[in-house]
């Protein structure tokens, strides 16, 4: 399959997913109440999707592949701040399962797209 937006990349519609998942989860309870932990864990789960849609418009190979590596950045600063959210209790130890394993994936998409992505144009 062609791949002509950003949109179509299965990791950025994951990416998204994701977005919409920890936006739903940190906006309940003692979650939306702790406004640093929240608004942080949000702004990650936006970079990532974020920098995968900002790269793939850049005009270069280089600078996708610079973009990638900040995403995945961000998805390791999302599997953190998710470990903080289940050991203060904000989220039950199936939700952390499930967003935690939707981490790893993403990351493992990013650096199998990372690598596919070449520095030459």
């Amino acid at each position: 399959m062609k791949v002509s937006r950003f949109e179509d990349l299965k990791v950025w519609q994951k990416s998204r997913d994701l977005s919409l998942a920890i936006y739903r989860i940190s906006n309940d309870g003692r979650f939306a109440a702790d406004f640093a932990l929240r608004d942080q864990i949000r702004r990650a789960a936006i970079s990532v999707m974020s920098n995968i849609a900002e790269g793939f418009e850049r005009y270069s190979r280089a600078e996708f592949k610079q973009f990638l590596s900040i995403a995945r950045g961000s998805v390791s600063e999302i599997r953190s701040q998710l470990h903080l959210a289940h050991g203060l209790g904000y989220i039950k130890e199936q939700q952390f399962q499930e967003l935690h394993e939707a981490c790893l994936e993403i990351s493992r998409m990013l650096a199998k797209l990372r690598a596919k992505v070449t520095t030459t144009t």
